[in-house]
């Protein structure tokens, strides 16, 4: 007997790209097997593009380029074998590769007020269709932009660019075959926005006057290049140029004043598209010539029994003009009364004060003098006895460092022998390092303290340490010895404690302070660095750090606080620990602007408005819009999560007026509203009914009125629409007349009414609880009447 044949692999199912190569196999058992393939049923003997091949037991049918022609189901027979497959010829859409290399790596640039046009040609299997979308919604056509497709091309066209129209664009392709997605980006270029404000002063003077405000939020899209800075005087209407500054340089100063005139200050920010509107300032007054500040207090150099000696340091501030001298006053100590030393100015900074009082205790206290007059006074002088030099005091006894550690090092004495009355006032700590001569001052403490505590050495820093009693006659002779801060506490690794103290995201009011504290430990002490988006912080924001925690504060939050902050712990040793969290500043939105109506399509009406101002700063703004009829009085929500300007209303009733409504909204919550003043109405038209005369007039085709389809009862919720209709037959058309309790509803304008060629429908616009009942439809003619009945039932909409 003959052996059977087998296959050992049959025909597999395949995809394949339109123009690449396809292959079909299939291996049999017996090398004397002639086979026959077959496509759709069909026997191939030949066909474009398609080979037969056998190689011992394999056979193949091979395909050099796939076309449409070649999809199919193809099967191969051979012996007592048979195996079939099918092969998909895939057609994708495809846009050509240089075109598609132009578009998604180079951004296409427009001006602001130009028309754009982007077109993309494509291939493919049809039907395409074409989407185009800019941050993740699909456009659509409105006034200014136009989406068109043809079969082999798309376009997106803008009639008037704006800086609104900056953005990531993305175009999808889609047919059986697959999906091809181009992303786009287009950049509108325009002038610069003026300059944020407002102006601040930063000084006002009678020789100059400093202004400084804020780059602009928005360049246009070119960088800005300079500032234009004009001036006008209070009272003129001409404005002078004062000047230019670079991008990098947002102040400015002018010596162009005269003393105590007023003027007005405006600034304009420029690039290679033009100039910004200006930023112009409050009114501004240049300062009267200033007199000088206050000295620091006198000091005491000398005494005697009517003669007391002081000295005194020229103020920091001089003023506008050379200081002439200095006016000295006098008063006893616990009075309220200043009497003038001498009754011109000092030219010296020491004066020899006498004809005083012998045991009476004075105070003094100096103003300096320049051309603009006599100066602030400085603060009284420490009290002095006028009477003859004492002693000086003792030394302190029993010098002795009682306590130390890593960074301190603490001090105790006893009281000095007090010798001829002279009485101990307070002590006088100083310390020097080992390596230097020079002492320096570490505190001045009260008669009765005996102890201190010098803190913020090094370890292990050898340092000198005195001790001098202080008294009305002066300081007496120190007591000195040698100290040693204790050995170094042990190294711990800096580590913040957060412990969700301190959120990964901020949502803070512009407006609010934001204020972040984070505890820490470590040791020694950790340095902590304070960081926003990776640069040092702005100078508003003041930050403490003590006892181990560290706090970021911001009075007043600005949009531009926004970002992310980082806290950073190092302790020297290359040890380090940072913590980042982000800050988002927002607010309620600003109303929308003026809004428009639009009958594009009959019965329905297009509302659009101009943006808030707020989608400029917020990602997360959207609108609702809302309608009211002017016979109900209550607002209903017509769209909600509108992320355009855009919306059509489709369901409006002729005759009805109707009153609209915009909200922008946000996570903080919604802006005023705005909204329109006067009603809008589609004129309400009567159908026109024509009878054809009858051809044969001896047949009576009268009859009465029935109802083909009857009224039903309809159950509908609060603030809904309700539709009831029915369908009546009858010759001559019948009349038809709607009734509520027995109420013909003609001429209520708050029911609508139709009747197309017997269809009859009643409208219920916003149902409420009085519109609950039975409604009655009349149908009569010349031959008869009837009617059918229902009743409306209003639920809660609770």
């Amino acid at each position: 007997s003959v052996p059977r044949c087998y296959l050992n692999k049959q025909l597999a199912t395949m995809r394949v790209l339109k123009g690449d190569p396809a292959e079909l196999s299939c291996t049999v058992s017996r090398d004397n097997v002639t086979g026959t393939w077959y496509k759709d049923g069909l026997k191939l003997t030949s066909m474009d593009g398609v080979v037969f091949e056998k190689k011992g037991l394999i056979h193949k049918l091979i395909i050099y380029k796939a076309e449409d022609i070649h999809a199919g189901k193809y099967r191969f027979e051979g012996g007592d074998v048979k195996t079939e497959a099918s092969i998909f010829v895939e057609d994708p859409p495809q846009v050509d590769k240089v075109l598609l290399k132009n578009l998604t790596s180079v951004p296409t640039v427009a001006k602001a007020g130009e028309g754009v046009k982007l077109r993309i040609p494509f291939e493919g299997r049809g039907p395409i269709r074409a989407t185009w979308m800019k941050d993740r919604m699909e456009l659509g056509d409105d006034t200014r932009i136009c989406v068109g497709k043809t079969d082999t091309c798309t376009t997106l066209s803008i009639s008037s660019c704006d800086r609104r129209d900056c953005g990531d664009y993305k175009v999808r392709l889609k047919n059986d075959s697959g999906v091809l997605e181009i992303n786009l980006k287009l950049m509108v270029i325009d002038k610069p926005q003026p300059p944020a404000g407002p102006i601040k002063i930063v000084e006002s003077s009678a020789n100059n006057i400093t202004i400084q405000w804020k780059p602009p939020k928005d360049d246009g899209g070119k960088p800005v290049q300079r500032y234009l800075v004009e001036r006008q005087q209070v009272g003129r209407n001409d404005w002078e140029t004062l000047g230019e500054t670079p991008r990098s340089c947002t102040s400015f100063t002018t010596s162009k004043v005269e003393e105590e005139m007023s003027y007005y200050f405006r600034v304009r920010a420029m690039n290679t598209e033009g100039v910004s509107d200006a930023l112009e300032s409050r009114e501004v007054k240049a300062a009267a010539k200033a007199s000088p500040g206050a000295p620091d207090p006198p000091e005491i150099i000398s005494v005697s029994r009517d003669a007391i000696t002081i000295s005194w340091k020229p103020p920091r501030k001089t003023g506008t003009s050379q200081i002439m001298g200095y006016m000295v006053q006098k008063r006893k100590k616990g009075t309220v009364t200043w009497l003038p030393v001498t009754n011109v100015p000092v030219k010296d900074k020491k004066l020899k004060v006498t004809s005083l009082k012998k045991g009476v205790q004075y105070e003094f206290r100096v103003a300096a003098v320049n051309a603009a007059g006599t100066g602030q006074l400085s603060d009284p002088s420490e009290p002095a006895f006028a009477r003859d030099p004492t002693k000086s005091p003792g030394q302190v006894q029993g010098l002795k460092v009682s306590s130390s550690d890593s960074t301190s090092v603490t001090l105790t004495w006893d009281k000095p022998e007090v010798q001829d009355g002279n009485d101990v006032k307070g002590y006088e700590v100083e310390m020097r390092p080992g390596n230097s001569l020079s002492w320096t001052k570490c505190f001045t403490l009260p008669a009765e303290s005996t102890s201190c505590r010098v803190q913020g050495l090094q370890t292990r820093e050898k340092l000198f340490l005195r001790v001098r009693t202080l008294s009305d006659s002066g300081p007496g002779e120190a007591s000195e010895l040698q100290a040693c801060a204790g050995a170094a506490a042990p190294v711990v690794s800096p580590r913040l404690l957060i412990d969700n103290i301190v959120k990964s995201f901020l949502v803070i009011k512009a407006g609010n302070p934001i204020r972040v504290e984070i505890p820490f430990e470590g040791s020694p002490e950790p340095v902590v660095t304070w960081l926003k988006d990776g640069l040092p912080l702005p100078s508003r924001a003041a930050v403490s750090t003590k006892d181990g925690s560290t706090q970021l504060l911001l009075r007043a939050a600005e949009f531009s606080d926004s970002g992310t902050y980082t806290v950073e712990l190092g302790n020297g040793l290359g040890k380090r620990e940072t913590f980042s969290f982000q800050v988002q500043i927002t607010d309620i939105p600003q109303p929308p602007g003026a809004i428009r109506l639009e009958e594009n399509v009959p019965n329905t009406v297009t509302v659009t408005w101009d943006p808030s101002a707020s989608e400029k700063w917020e990602k997360n703004l959207y609108y609702t819009i809302l309608k009211r009829e002017s016979q109900k009085g209550l607002w209903h929500v017509l769209g909600d999560l509108i992320y355009n300007n855009k919306f059509t209303f489709t369901r409006v009733v002729p005759g009805r007026d109707y009153y609209f409504r915009v909200v922008a909204k946000n996570d903080l919550g919604a802006s005023d509203p705005s909204e329109t003043v006067q009603p809008w109405r589609i004129r309400k038209t009567k159908a026109e009914f024509r009878v054809k005369a009858q051809k044969y007039r001896e047949v009576n085709q009268n009859q009465p009125p029935r109802f083909l389809v009857p009224l039903k009862p309809h159950l509908v919720v609060m603030g809904s629409e309700c539709h009831m209709s029915c369908a009546v037959g009858g010759h001559p058309p019948p009349k038809i007349t709607w009734y509520k309790d027995s109420r013909d509803l003609s001429r209520d304008p708050n029911y609508f009414c139709t009747n197309d060629f017997g269809v009859c429908s009643l409208v219920v616009m916003g149902v409420t609880k009085q519109d609950e009942g039975e409604y009655m439809v009349e149908a009569s003619n010349e031959v008869g009447c009837t009617f059918s009945k229902a009743f409306l039932t209003i639920k809660g909409n609770s």
